[in-house]
């Protein structure tokens, strides 16, 4: 008996503290969007450019920036990706406008389709024709590393200034018989 009223209020004390701590913890507000962009931004890629300034560049999957391309216009990116080939796709369109005097795009190719080349034409890539001149040997299926800018969403695509384009390994080039 002794024992019981002891426990009891012990009892009770505890469930009324749980009770209070569940309480306190549903007020509180978490913002996913901003939680996530903390956890990327510890993860910052940062780049030099000409010693003038200094961008950091967040390491995102190209099929992330199709899939929600208002997400990331403003911001810099970087990802890894296969080359697909230089294009044209997407210059001189007036509300996106990269002149098709200065700039070139490219295409990438998907990374959840393996089995054949598949370019992933959501995402409008545009390069430096001088830039792209130094590249103009790749092959499809080179493996490139690309740092830049997304500017625009417009048609619902991401559209994209490189900063940075690099290549990582070269894939020798397929003979047709």
């Amino acid at each position: 008996m002794n024992k019981i009223k002891i426990v009891t209020p012990l009892l009770i004390l505890t469930i009324a503290f749980g009770i209070h701590g569940f309480t306190s913890a549903q007020s509180v507000s978490i913002d996913p969007v901003k939680t996530i962009s903390q956890i990327n931004a510890n993860a910052a890629y940062t780049v030099n450019r000409s010693s003038q300034t200094v961008k950091n560049y967040e390491y995102v999957l190209p099929l992330a920036i199709v899939a929600n391309p208002g997400m990331y216009v403003g911001k810099n990116i970087k990802f890894r990706a296969r080359f697909d080939k230089f294009s044209t796709l997407g210059l001189d369109y007036k509300p996106a406008f990269r002149s098709s005097e200065k700039f070139i795009s490219f295409l990438i190719q998907r990374d959840d389709i393996r089995d054949h080349d598949v370019p992933l034409s959501e995402l409008k890539i545009f390069l430096d024709r001088k830039e792209a001149e130094k590249h103009i040997d790749l092959n499809s299926g080179d493996e490139i590393e690309v740092c830049g800018h997304v500017f625009s969403k417009a048609l619902g695509d991401a559209w994209m200034d490189v900063d940075k384009f690099t290549v990582i390994k070269a894939v020798p080039k397929a003979v047709n018989k």
